[in-house]
């Protein structure tokens, strides 16, 4: 079989360390930019899978490398270069050090590392790791104010109050927002199939005030009433796990479910929350490059993510 050719190579693509070749930033308290591309391999695993989403981050910037020469040309998803005249850049802050043993500490070195990107009036952009990550992320926001809407994308609703004996897992992440006293709003778009959640999980979601937009109900309706119900001027979290894409265009993700969210509309849902609110972090999580297609899926989020920097950098401008 022949090799397969290099296309990046056509378009000038080099190798890079960082993602979209974006100049690195080592200091967490010294960062200048619109917003910051920062890995976190792993928070509080289930034991009996361990950390199986860990090489998240590294595939996200190596498929970012096809890119990595062009990101001043025209970006057609979102109307122009991504950052345009007049705005910052984003950095690429490497990876959160994480422990395979201590997951309180791992929980922690996350938190403190949101905070101090925070603290620099940049955007973190998270990227995992399996859906234990966004915790300690939103747990992050309580140093900054009382008032945060959660805008959860996913397949899953993440209302376990515990799995498999742990409370901080993946499937508990929006049991432990909604336990914040400054997560006020949580909307959750894309569930769909069948997930770890019981009835009276959902339930439990319902009665403390989730407004649910299934996977079924954004093809068949639109995001119109998802966006009704973000407030004007709020600061929102955004919490996206890519199993919410459908797996043709995701499969790099351990949670595949047909039926799936389509790569414009959940753009098109980032865009319309920077319009109308305030992105304040965003995470982008259970991403697993052992179990990808012909690199699709690593296209797609890298691709996803690179959007979401232009996004950012112009509502900062």
């Amino acid at each position: 079989m022949n090799k397969k050719p290099n296309l990046a190579a056509l378009f000038g693509a080099n190798s890079s360390k960082t993602f979209l070749g974006l100049p690195q930033c080592k200091k967490l308290d010294k960062i200048d930019a619109s917003s910051v591309f920062i890995g976190a391999p792993c928070a509080t695993p289930y034991k009996t899978v361990g950390p199986y989403a860990k090489n998240g981050p590294a595939s996200i910037r190596k498929a970012g490398q096809s890119l990595n020469s062009n990101i001043d040309r025209h970006n057609f998803d979102i109307e122009g270069p991504l950052f345009p005249k007049g705005s910052k850049k984003a950095v690429d802050c490497g990876d959160i050090k994480w422990d395979n043993k201590n997951y309180k500490k791992n929980r922690l070195e996350i938190k403190n590392s949101i905070s101090k990107i925070i603290k620099c009036n940049a955007v973190p952009i998270l990227v995992g790791g399996d859906d234990s990550v966004p915790i300690p992320m939103i747990q992050a926001m309580s140093n900054f104010g009382d008032n945060f809407t959660i805008l959860q994308i996913d397949a899953h609703i993440d209302w376990r109050e515990t799995h498999m004996g742990e409370k901080y897992g993946l499937s508990s992440t929006m049991r432990r927002a909604s336990e914040m006293n400054h997560i006020k709003k949580i909307i959750q778009v894309g569930a769909r199939g069948i997930g770890s959640g019981h009835p009276k999980d959902y339930k439990d979601a319902l009665e403390w005030g989730v407004k649910f937009y299934t996977a079924d109900k954004v093809h068949s309706e639109g995001t119109v009433e998802i966006l009704n119900e973000i407030d004007k001027n709020a600061k929102v979290i955004i919490c996206i796990d890519i199993d919410s894409m459908d797996p043709s265009i995701a499969p790099n993700t351990i949670g595949r479910v047909p039926g799936g969210l389509t790569y414009f509309q959940v753009l098109n849902i980032i865009k319309d929350v920077s319009k109308k609110a305030k992105i304040v972090t965003i995470d982008f999580v259970e991403i697993m490059p052992e179990v990808d297609i012909d690199g699709i899926g690593g296209l797609t989020v890298s691709r996803l993510i690179a959007a979401t920097m232009g996004i950012i950098a112009r509502k900062n401008r």
